[in-house]
């Protein structure tokens, strides 16, 4: 699973249509209202790399009021959860 972190701008009275609409996609998991440079922030997992050009620049740049985006993959994924699990390995309940 490949993971995107998109800043978008986006025009400011239609942040909440934005993020729905946004929200909508395949391949977009969260959608995120935050303040700073950008005003939202969407998570988009997908299974292969060529995904990722269908959904950020195809899909999420082409919605009405989407101003521009700032794309972040990760390379690798550290999280509360995978360690919870990570160390509940082999345990016995």
């Amino acid at each position: 699973m490949i993971t995107a972190i998109v800043l978008i701008k986006t025009s400011v009275d239609r942040i909440p249509e934005i993020a729905e609409s946004i929200a909508a996609l395949e391949g977009v998991s969260e959608v995120f209202s935050v303040t700073g440079t950008y005003d939202l922030i969407a998570m988009v997992r997908v299974a292969r790399h060529d995904e990722l050009a269908e959904v950020i620049p195809g899909r999420i740049s082409r919605i009405e009021g989407v101003e521009g985006t700032d794309t972040h993959v990760a390379f690798r994924t550290y999280s509360q959860h995978d360690l919870e699990a990570a160390f509940a390995i082999g345990l016995d309940s």
